[in-house]
């Protein structure tokens, strides 16, 4: 990201990030649909507004919006977006989605499937790292557990969402832990250690929720039916799995994930090698908006913080705090202020990361639990945005049958995450 050291802090700085924001939730709004608007086209009116504005040359500018949209984090979660894309475009011309659904509908009894969504989601998420590979992975078998049994999709979509962030917050290979670990000097262990102590409450409260709603389901058969699946089918997946727990890198992982169920899928006879070319294609296509979203916000975010955006906000979140508890209360605000305008959590946490440093230090705060402060505040935040890449995905998969209302008032993890998170500073004792 551009450095922001040599630049002036003002408001007005912020405004092209405040016109692409009020320009896709006021056309969704209008349209009574959040997604009327594609995200990107709304993000290219807040860069426009960021060029007509600020006073730099054109090249500058130029240069500016091309190195945010360049920065690696960003880059690298594109390559994320197209290699998820084309593992779940694979995997589900395999069969390997319906063998998925098929096997829990067999073992997992009806009333334990939105427990075991949200569970299966964490499990996912952790072992790769990226909630929104868990999502991609597990959205379309979700949408299949809804087909085929009595069960509320919005339900189930909200324990995949909550899951999926669950994992991703608590993974040790996760771009945002890795993040935050970095910025503030601690050891990926520690700050897993001091996240459990936050999560997992929230985590156990949302499985009594989830088990409670589960109870009055009855499955739609009135016989007993022999559903057919292949365990070897659901092969890339553990692949996926296992090399993720064992550490390989998420995009080493999801690559060998997608060239596991191409092969599976020639072996097979599903397809042909040029045609599991074309399907992996098709996955990178499905991800061209979030790919765009992801790419654009970081050059807006770029042109913003280089014109003193986010100094701004840095400096007046500051003046608010008085002692260990705001200054905690003040980073949370601080990463989720700036994640709610990126619509990126990793970027939020780069940005956020060395004032949160600098707060962390001045304060005498525990360095493990600023970066879990840090991490969960961007991890609830990114998952609650409209716009964000974990929402838009699920609506997607979705096909319509769900809205984002639907999907948050059903998303008890993130709810519960907050309360307890702001409960766990509140009464904490402060660290002498």
């Amino acid at each position: 990201m551009a450095s922001i050291k040599n630049s002036t802090h003002k408001f007005s700085a912020l405004i092209p990030l405040f016109v692409f924001v009020f320009t896709f939730l006021g056309v969704g709004i209008y349209q009574n649909d959040f997604y009327a608007l594609p995200a990107p086209i709304a993000v290219i009116v807040g860069i426009v507004v960021a060029f007509l504005m600020f006073k730099q040359s054109i090249h500058s500018k130029t240069s500016t919006l091309l190195k945010g949209c360049g920065d690696d984090k960003i880059l690298t979660m594109c390559l994320i977006y197209l290699l998820a894309g084309a593992f779940a475009a694979i995997t589900n011309e395999t069969g390997s989605v319906d063998s998925i659904v098929n096997l829990g509908l067999d073992y997992i009894a009806i009333q334990y499937i939105y427990v075991g969504i949200f569970i299966i989601a964490g499990f996912l998420s952790v072992s790769t790292g990226t909630s929104v590979g868990a999502i991609v992975a597990l959205a379309p078998i979700v949408v299949g557990f809804a087909d085929k049994s009595g069960a509320d999709l919005a339900i189930l979509c909200g324990a995949l969402l909550g899951g999926s962030m669950f994992g991703d917050n608590l993974s040790v290979i996760s771009d945002t832990t890795i993040a935050a670990t970095q910025s503030l000097g601690c050891k990926m262990s520690d700050k897993f250690k001091q996240n459990i102590k936050i999560a997992v409450p929230a985590a156990l409260f949302t499985i009594a929720i989830l088990v409670f709603q589960g109870l009055g389901l009855e499955s739609k058969e009135t016989v007993a039916i022999v559903y057919s699946y292949s365990i070897i089918k659901i092969m890339p997946y553990l692949l996926v799995i296992i090399l993720s727990i064992t550490g390989v890198n998420v995009f080493v992982t999801l690559l060998l994930g997608s060239i596991s169920a191409g092969l599976l899928g020639i072996v097979y006879g599903d397809f042909t090698l040029i045609e599991s070319t074309k399907i992996a294609y098709t996955g990178f296509t499905n991800m061209t908006e979030i790919f765009l979203l992801s790419l654009l916000t970081g050059g807006l975010a770029a042109l913003v913080e280089r014109n003193g955006g986010i100094e701004f906000i840095l400096v007046n979140i500051k003046k608010l705090i008085k002692n260990q508890k705001t200054a905690q209360f003040g980073i949370a605000t601080l990463v989720s202020t700036i994640n709610i305008a990126i619509a990126n959590n990793t970027v939020a946490i780069i940005i956020a990361g060395p004032i949160a440093k600098t707060i962390n230090d001045e304060y005498k705060l525990d360095n493990k639990k600023t970066a879990s402060i840090l991490d969960i505040f961007a991890c609830i935040s990114q998952g609650l945005l409209p716009y964000g890449a974990q929402v838009l995905m699920i609506l997607s998969f979705s096909k319509g049958r769900i809205d984002y209302l639907d999907l948050i008032s059903n998303t008890w993890y993130l709810l519960l995450l907050f309360i307890y998170t702001v409960l766990f500073i509140s009464f904490k004792p402060l660290r002498k």
